[in-house]
């Protein structure tokens, strides 16, 4: 149990410094096969590799076109274009809104974060100026379209947090959708409310918007598709996935044919964009990996039995200690679907053996997982914040606090809200 201990201190004290993980999980892993009594080159040759190589093995296809899928929308100023309709209609009065929402139908269609603060930023910082709203607002409003509750919450996203639960508990991704819309109103309304009430304060104050120093990404005159053709490809990734039942695999390779085919006058950038989303989802792929490996040493070790029956004798309903060890664990790696990749990859089946005992839906189960990687997986050291902070200009001193309330407090209580309504049978 210490080495389990030490080994998370090791792997979240190093993230936290910076430290890729890629190199940092299998140093977390040999303090816990040390203590545990394991064979330190078995530990990692063996054990760690099959761990990473089984999830490589299982999810690189999904990184490597939703990659590309994001990319080519990017790319192609289909991205923006669905940005900027979305603010022209909700209007710059309402600039957290409309930013709030593109960023939300975005990722909700199966681009990543990365792509979504691209696309979006630019946009802000036009809604921001026109409204006088402090930039230091713009990073907690992109995080709260883009990684809450459509990342997490909404039944039917593609996003790779709602998928992965999915071999655990023979689910889809619409899992418990009464749990899911809960806690998506709960993140969605409540963020939204209190970075309204955040924007009256600092205007209050007199902090309103000033230009950031480093314009080179700011402006972006290139000409952009109609909204319609381009909200298209995300349609057809919801559809093919959550109402004809198509595999997300081939629901992500209907999207980017269909962006192909809108798009055959920039034919000439699909080499350049397919090549640098496919190179970005290897790196997604092994930071994830390298995670789920670190949770199969822990697997392995005495010490683990004993974890497992402190996680699974909390009182109260065991969906509560699956949210406890997800948190925990995509806190403790910074990575939402790396920390659920080690709780499942170490506790899936016996959480599954318990939905099956207790009567409690499987559904249930997978919804949680799902919510619960979205907690304090959005510490300081997440690899998303840090980009996002880079990309906006603005420091954690800046916008943390208020990334802290939208991306962590408000998507932990509405995980509560799901294991309560979970418990009354509402799934």
């Amino acid at each position: 149990m210490f080495g389990i201990i030490l080994g998370l201190v090791v792997l979240m004290v190093l993230a936290y410094m910076g430290w890729s993980i890629i190199w940092v999980a299998p140093i977390a892993a040999g303090v816990v096969a040390v203590f545990g009594g394991l064979n330190l080159l078995d530990a990692y040759t063996d054990t760690y590799m099959s761990g990473f190589v089984g999830f490589a093995e299982q999810w690189f296809p999904v990184f490597l076109l939703g990659a590309i899928f994001g990319k080519l929308m990017e790319d192609t100023g289909m991205a923006r274009s669905v940005a900027m309709a979305l603010s022209r209609f909700i209007g710059t009065k309402r600039a957290i809104l409309s930013v709030v929402v593109s960023a939300a139908i975005l990722t909700y269609g199966g681009v990543s974060l990365f792509v979504v603060v691209f696309a979006v930023y630019p946009l802000s910082l036009a809604l921001f100026r026109e409204a006088n709203i402090t930039r230091k607002l713009i990073p907690p409003t992109i995080a709260l379209g883009a990684i809450t509750f459509t990342m997490t919450a909404l039944p039917g996203t593609p996003q790779i947090q709602n998928l992965i639960p999915i071999a655990s508990f023979e689910t889809t991704a619409m899992a418990a959708p009464i749990m899911g819309l809960a806690a998506a109103a709960v993140m969605g309304v409540g963020g939204y409310l209190y970075l309204r009430w955040r924007e009256k304060k600092l205007t209050a104050q007199g902090e309103v918007f000033t230009e950031p120093k480093d314009k080179k990404i700011v402006e972006d005159n290139g000409k952009t598709p109609l909204f319609l053709l381009s909200i298209l490809p995300l349609l057809v990734v919801l559809v093919t996935l959550n109402i004809f039942g198509w595999d997300i695999v081939v629901s992500l390779i209907s999207g980017i044919v269909l962006i192909l085919l809108l798009n055959l006058d920039k034919w000439k950038g699909y080499i350049k964009a397919m090549n640098a989303g496919a190179s970005g989802s290897v790196l997604a792929i092994i930071n994830t990996s390298a995670a789920v490996g670190f949770g199969t040493v822990v697997q392995n070790v005495p010490g683990f039995d004993r974890l497992t029956e402190l996680l699974l004798g909390v009182r109260g309903s065991p969906l509560i200690s699956e949210a406890i060890a997800v948190n925990i664990l995509a806190g403790a790696t910074g990575s939402a679907s790396g920390g659920m990749g080690i709780a499942l990859e170490a506790l899936g089946e016996q959480y599954y053996q318990l939905a099956l005992e207790t009567g409690i839906s499987p559904e249930a189960f997978h919804r949680v997982a799902s919510l619960s990687s979205g907690g304090l997986d959005a510490l300081p050291h997440n690899g998303a914040i840090l980009t996002l902070l880079a990309v906006t200009g603005m420091t954690h001193r800046d916008s943390y606090k208020d990334i802290f309330v939208v991306a962590v407090a408000i998507p932990i209580l509405a995980t509560v809200v799901a294991i309560i309504l979970a418990s009354i049978g509402l799934v």
